[in-house]
């Protein structure tokens, strides 16, 4: 008997629990949820107030993020904003600072039945009306008017970068598309976008140094087709590339939303594209085209002075337009043979001392270095970049697995954790994958996703505190246009969000999967192509 009333709190408990997640249905789910009696009711007369000026920055950066688009009351927030007798109005929302918080990105939503007060940071207000929209969403129907549970929410993210990746070289995607990418992120409460612009396949952003780079380096004379082993090719000329005055834009438009664009400009390898523009960079006279096919070529940076002079001037284009922390130089599967018979290059490992061509490597990234922390900022790049040494200031992004990642918060460098097994969106994400569009291979699912943990159990205490996050890559060779991008993206990607906002404390699989179902209507509305497996 006693084991029988045991078993009925036990399943009272869980049903409560879920009871309250699945009526508010938020992704990510909030640290805290204390949910109240009745409903606030959101009405065409219904505004939002901010309590402090320095908040009118809402009125520009939510008037385009996807939860936000369809409601009349965010166009009215910069004029009715001013207005004196508005703090008196009723049935509103209302925006406050509050630096007290203890979290820079925390905020509290309370919902009441008169009224809805956000309050927290800049950014902790920002991620407060994403939640407050999720759920007027959620909560929306036919009718005009929509009814909002009343709760009290306090939360916070668990990690610092929560980020979301796109190769924009070996597919290219037009501005209007990179803006609706940056939406989903802001939707999911990301704050990272790693935007890879340079590579074999495509070089695909302007510098006016070097004008060269997107007259020949943004365009190729065919792309592969089909699988990669049937080495099959079309003669189409294909590419693409961005305008400063376009980047900047893209830029504005991420930082609106509380979004850092980290950009990517691959070296020494991957360089194909630049090669065909500037073919006196490489280690080998021979002319070079822009790569039609996938993999990994032979043709490299040569570190000489002309080279480093040429990526110097690049990178300084290039932190003219983004303001982010850190700049990503690749520093991936970069082949060591045309560095093996090159005679400059055997010579300047005598003149450095260095041992190997891996240590040559670790010399050009560490020049590299040197030049982007003049600037006043830091490098990241791939974990090839600890093989011969690691440069001093370097954050490692771990790919190959978390090995490397475990290298380097144990020489206490900064590291995002990427590993191919769970965030590599590129994968496919359904069995038998016969039934799926072709992709790179391997297999991710939602569900393996949510599983994934970005901090080891082998580091300690103070070792995992270089653990900054994780993000979810989406390579292109296999992902032609942007409704694909989305389909491989989502819903893998909220998977993700979530675990990097709740960190220890994300919850079973199953809790999340019936919140995401309610997602799909969000995501209806929002015309996105995600992929529906986990219905099944």
């Amino acid at each position: 008997m006693k084991q029988s009333k045991l078993l009925f709190l036990i399943l009272l408990f869980f049903q409560l629990s879920f009871a309250q997640n699945f009526e508010l249905a938020l992704i990510p789910k909030p640290q805290s949820v204390k949910l109240k009696n009745g409903f606030f009711t959101l009405d065409s007369n219904s505004i939002i107030i901010p309590l402090s000026p320095e908040l009118n920055f809402v009125s520009i950066g939510l008037e385009r993020t996807p939860t936000l688009s369809q409601k009349k009351l965010l166009y009215q927030i910069a004029i009715l904003g001013k207005s004196k007798k508005l703090r008196k109005s009723k049935n509103s929302i209302f925006l406050k600072t509050d630096s007290t918080l203890q979290h820079k990105d925390e905020y509290v939503l309370e919902i009441t039945k008169k009224h809805i007060l956000i309050r927290g940071r800049e950014s902790g207000v920002y991620y407060g009306l994403v939640s407050l929209m999720q759920l007027i969403e959620m909560h929306s129907g036919a009718e005009t008017n929509v009814n909002i549970p009343c709760c009290k929410i306090q939360d916070y993210p668990s990690f610092e970068w929560r980020g979301m990746h796109l190769d924009c070289s070996r597919h290219f995607f037009p501005i209007d598309f990179i803006k609706k990418y940056i939406d989903l992120l802001a939707l999911y409460k990301m704050n990272v976008f790693h935007w890879h612009l340079t590579d074999d396949q495509g070089w695909r952003i302007e510098i006016k140094k070097y004008p060269k780079l997107t007259e020949i380096g943004a365009w190729r004379n065919g792309s592969q087709q089909g699988k990669y082993n049937e080495q099959k090719f079309d003669t189409l000329s294909y590419g693409g590339f961005y305008t400063q005055d376009e980047i900047k834009q893209i830029v504005n438009y991420a930082n609106n939303r509380h979004i850092t664009i980290v950009p990517e400009i691959e070296m020494p390898g991957h360089s194909l594209a630049a090669l065909a523009s500037y073919s006196n960079l490489g280690c080998k006279d021979t002319l070079v085209q822009v790569a039609k096919g996938w993999g990994v070529f032979d043709d490299v940076y040569c570190p000489t002075d002309a080279t480093f002079d040429f990526l110097e001037n690049i990178l300084s284009e290039v932190m003219n337009l983004f303001p982010s922390k850190y700049i990503h130089i690749g520093g991936d599967e970069c082949p060591k043979l045309r560095w093996k018979k090159s005679e400059f290059c055997q010579q300047l490992m005598k003149t450095e001392g260095l041992k190997d061509e891996h240590e040559l490597q670790s010399y050009f990234i560490r020049r590299i270095e040197k030049f982007v922390n003049s600037k006043g900022r830091q490098i990241i790049g791939w974990d090839e970049i600890l093989e011969g040494g690691l440069a001093p200031n370097a954050a490692v992004m771990s790919w190959r697995g978390e090995s490397g990642g475990i290298e380097a918060a144990k020489q206490k460098h900064k590291v995002v954790m990427t590993p191919g097994s769970h965030c590599y969106f590129d994968h496919y994400q359904f069995k038998p994958d016969s039934l799926e569009p072709i992709a790179i291979g391997g297999f991710t699912s939602v569900e393996k996703v949510y599983s994934y943990n970005p901090i080891p159990d082998t580091l300690t205490e103070n070792e995992k505190k270089y653990i900054l996050g994780a993000q979810g890559n989406v390579w292109t060779e296999y992902i032609l246009t942007p409704a694909q991008v989305e389909y491989m993206a989502l819903p893998r990607m909220s998977a993700l969000a979530e675990v990097l906002w709740l960190g220890e404390k994300k919850g079973i699989f199953q809790d999340f999967r019936l919140r995401l179902i309610q997602h799909f209507k969000l995501l209806d509305k929002l015309k996105v192509n995600y992929a529906k497996h986990i219905l099944n």
